[in-house]
């Protein structure tokens, strides 16, 4: 009985590492991720301390405080990157004038938007990916130019992530082209994103994704006093701000209220973000943004790109937005004390798997199509090679309708598949899948015949 005990446990035991999934990590991904550093991201954020304030409305002359003097330092640690990037590395201070609107804005104030552009390696390949962060900072009174307003996490916390990124990716090469920005002008009611997204759509850059890094850097609540450095919250919207009574009938018909590209972007920050970043979960907030709040990435999904936020799980009110002050013990303000640098590494971590896999990808799979012309049991679905990248094969993923991620994938090496699943019952996407096993954003079907 022993025996046949033992025997049924070594079978058990076999059967359940047989039906663990097995996490493949591409080594230059996974090289980044590790090389993210808490002293670099800590110097960071120690420097866009010492200038004061950053409020969009301070001294942009002064050589060691204001926004002005903060700004440029963000545009000379690009530079300093791009002396090693073998020119593809390029940075830049991107302004505009911003007239007094009564509200927010007081005078005619010069805005500018610290930018390094990585180009890809692939002339022909025009996707762009853009993460950002904001580099203006505030206390109370968002119109007072003038008083200490560390920003340390709100957010330099952002603002570090993306100089990191910078440093670490410019070293390798990517066929897409990455943007790394720190805006002005957010707590003004998101002028610096605002003004890169209306000028990327009068362009017409091909921005297939945007990430906003607000406030990645603090574990700790206040009121409910949760302190957890193992969850990072991504917000997206669900029906898209853009032409969205050109499309309600079409969602609206075939059950895809959840499935719209800045969706289907967060639910891929979840899967890669967790595949190289360890002691981490990804939730999924089913909201544009909080709560009488605004995020830069507003101003891209505004103007019908894909974007989301991302941001830390538990936010602590006594340090946003607060003038410098102890009160009844309580000590206020956005203070560098105040953070978690080890959370902040990962958070920073979570970008440059995402952007990496991304821009290492080939493009979507064009022309998705799932056949309805027959009543069956089955789901077949269709589709055209990306334009660009070289393809080893496909993901046709799939997922109960009520269920928020994607549950299963099917690979193939065709452009075509047919599964023993119900398209009445299930939700499909197909994801275009690199020699090097990197996957694009997947691309929900449309109907065909």
């Amino acid at each position: 009985m022993k025996k046949l005990f033992l025997s049924f446990f070594i079978v058990a035991f076999y059967l359940s590492l047989q039906a663990q999934t097995i996490v493949q990590r591409n080594a230059d991904i996974d090289n980044m991720v590790k090389a993210v550093n808490q002293d670099s991201l800590k110097s960071y954020i120690t420097k866009m301390v010492s200038f004061g304030t950053r409020n969009t409305l301070s001294d942009i002359t002064s050589k060691s405080k204001g926004i002005g003097a903060a700004r440029n330092w963000v545009v000379g640690k690009f530079n300093q990157f791009a002396a090693g990037s073998n020119g593809r590395l390029t940075a830049y201070l991107d302004t505009v004038t911003i007239a007094p609107d009564a509200k927010r804005v007081d005078k005619p104030t010069l805005l500018g938007n610290a930018v390094a552009i990585l180009k890809g390696t692939d002339v022909s390949d025009k996707r762009v990916y853009v993460v950002s962060g904001h580099l203006d900072s505030r206390v109370t009174d968002v119109m007072n130019r003038t008083s200490n307003a560390p920003g340390a996490n709100d957010d330099g916390s952002g603002v570090a992530g993306v100089i990191e990124a910078a440093r670490i990716m410019s070293k390798y090469n990517f066929p897409a082209t990455i943007i790394f920005v720190a805006v002005s002008g957010e707590e003004q009611s998101l002028l610096g994103s605002g003004f890169m997204a209306r000028k990327a759509k009068k362009e017409n850059w091909n921005i297939d994704a945007m990430l906003n890094n607000d406030m990645i850097g603090s574990n700790n609540s206040s009121e409910t006093q949760i302190i957890d450095n193992t969850k990072l919250r991504v917000f997206s919207e669900g029906l898209p701000s853009f032409e969205l009574e050109k499309n309600a009938k079409y969602i609206r018909q075939f059950g895809l209220e959840n499935d719209g590209k800045s969706r289907q972007l967060a639910r891929y920050v979840k899967e890669i973000g967790e595949r190289y970043v360890d002691q981490l979960e990804v939730k999924l907030i089913y909201r544009n943004d909080r709560f009488l709040r605004g995020g830069d990435h507003s101003p891209f999904v505004e103007n019908g790109f894909t974007a989301v936020r991302i941001t830390e799980m538990n936010e602590n009110f006594d340090h946003q937005h607060q003038d410098l002050r102890t009160e009844n013990g309580v000590r206020y303000g956005d203070l560098q004390e105040f953070m978690d640098f080890e959370y902040l590494r990962k958070n920073t971590a979570v970008n440059i798997a995402v952007l990496a896999n991304l821009a290492k990808a080939p493009t979507s799979p064009i022309d998705v199509k799932i056949d309805v012309k027959n009543l069956s049991n089955s789901s077949f679905l269709y589709w055209k090679a990306p334009e660009k990248g070289k393809v080893k094969g496909y993901y046709v993923l799939m997922r109960e309708t009520s269920s928020p991620t994607w549950e299963k994938k099917f690979y193939t090496t065709a452009t075509e598949l047919r599964i023993p699943y119900s398209k009445d019952n299930y939700l499909f996407a197909v994801q275009s899948v690199g020699i090097d096993d990197n996957e694009s954003l997947p691309m929900v079907p449309g109907i065909g015949r």
